[in-house]
């Protein structure tokens, strides 16, 4: 029996009993639309945070705090303007160093404010050491940082906000009650870093002259991180120890005593997040991938009651010259078949689900490019196919072995 005579037998067979066909893939169908849908957010997801890390340079170290991340926002710091003056003085491996403090402030233009908005206070440096790009106006400069100047850099969504579509440089904005002006915009950094989209940048100088005075401690001007540029990414390591050696020497941190800042790798942080997406991912997947196995049971099991209906037909083809390898052919290819339709049909509705949430997370501000893989789709339609003919392996076999005269004499 030619191959294609045994899949349109398959396809009579199948659409003989549409309802009950359309049932049994059904498993099948949603379990391949789970696993594609969880795969396709997953690769976007990572997508998203390698191109944030992407942004930030493959050569950044930064020092917080020990209780904080890099948001660099929280409870008191540890880190002072002398701690960073040291890093740049000290450290052979280091290129140049930005130190940030941070506070919450109102800010107001015209009709609009935002209230405990954060307002970062940064050296001029801070524009290469933590690849700000500039999308309008200019940044903080060497004369901004020496005058303490009153001027203002805006992250994408602060000027939006305050702004609209009007281009803000130049104009007038109120930070804590102080008239400031807007010398810039920021490019956004995306929904990987949103959190430098709604900040406001003013000269560090500035901002211990009229935002946060009380910050001034015993050992000087205190700050909230410090962004450190390495010479190269092959130097971070000695880096991250210079910086090590050199705060532990600052703060007077004996040996046995724990450090009172953290020193992070954004490479080796960028590589966590990764492994740790993947896991995650692949967690999912198995969850979702639990549907494949409802869906092969349920194949298996319609197979069964199919070969129970039709003993008469397979013994009067077995009387007419069918082997045991056409029946078992047979039954696997209609088998197969359920798997190889419930797997396409799931890839539809998993892209679909694909693209509603990524109308949602656009209409939320967190947009991402839905996108589903050749990788992916072989994949899921491989394995509903393979469930499929492992499914019906062994109502295949039973089939083959029915003797065609008591198979005859069945009613």
């Amino acid at each position: 029996m030619k191959l294609w005579d045994c899949f349109s037998t398959a396809l009579r067979a199948l659409l003989g009993n549409k309802l009950r066909s359309a049932l049994t893939m059904l498993g099948i169908l949603i379990g391949v639309a789970a696993v594609i849908s969880v795969l396709s957010l997953g690769s976007a997801q990572a997508a998203i945070v390698e191109e944030s890390f992407a942004t930030l340079g493959s050569n950044l170290i930064y020092v917080t705090p020990p209780e904080l991340g890099m948001s660099g926002v929280g409870a008191q710091t540890t880190l002072t303007l002398k701690d960073a003056q040291a890093i740049a003085q000290n450290a052979p491996s280091v290129k140049d160093v930005a130190p940030m403090a941070q506070t919450y402030a109102q800010v107001v233009a015209g009709g609009e404010s935002l209230s405990n908005t954060i307002i970062a206070g940064v050296a001029p440096q801070a524009e290469w050491v933590d690849n700000y790009a500039v999308a309008q106006g200019s940044f903080i400069t060497d004369f901004d940082y020496g005058a303490r100047s009153r001027v203002a850099v805006l992250g994408s969504e602060v000027a939006k906000t305050l702004f609209g579509e009007m281009d803000p440089t130049g104009q007038s904005l109120r930070i804590g009650g102080r008239q400031f002006q807007v010398s810039g915009v920021l490019e956004s950094r995306g929904m990987g870093f949103g959190l430098e989209d709604m900040r406001v940048y003013i000269p560090l100088s500035t901002f211990y002259a009229t935002l946060a005075t009380s910050q001034v401690g015993s050992r000087g001007n205190s700050v909230n991180m410090i962004s450190v540029q390495v010479e190269s990414s092959d130097e971070l390591e000695s880096a991250e120890q210079e910086i090590t050696d050199i705060l532990r020497q600052q703060h007077g941190i004996r040996p046995g005593e724990d450090d009172d800042f953290r020193v992070l790798n954004v490479a080796s942080v960028a590589d966590q997040v990764t492994q740790v997406l993947g896991i995650l991912q692949l967690v999912l997947a198995g969850i979702a991938g639990i549907s494949l196995l409802v869906g092969g049971i349920g194949i298996m099991n319609i197979m069964l009651v199919s070969v129970t209906e039709r003993i008469r037909e397979i013994g009067l083809r077995k009387a007419v010259g069918a082997k045991r390898r056409d029946i078992l052919i047979q039954f696997l290819i209609e088998a197969a078949t359920l798997g190889l339709f419930g797997g396409a049909l799931g890839v539809g509705l998993g892209w679909i689900i694909v693209k509603i949430m990524s109308v949602i997370a656009t209409n939320l501000g967190f947009s991402f490019a839905a996108t589903l893989s050749g990788d992916a789709i072989a994949l899921a339609v491989g394995v509903a196919i393979f469930i499929g003919l492992v499914s019906g392996l062994y109502p295949a076999i039973r089939a083959a072995r029915l003797d065609p005269i008591e198979s005859l004499r069945h009613e």
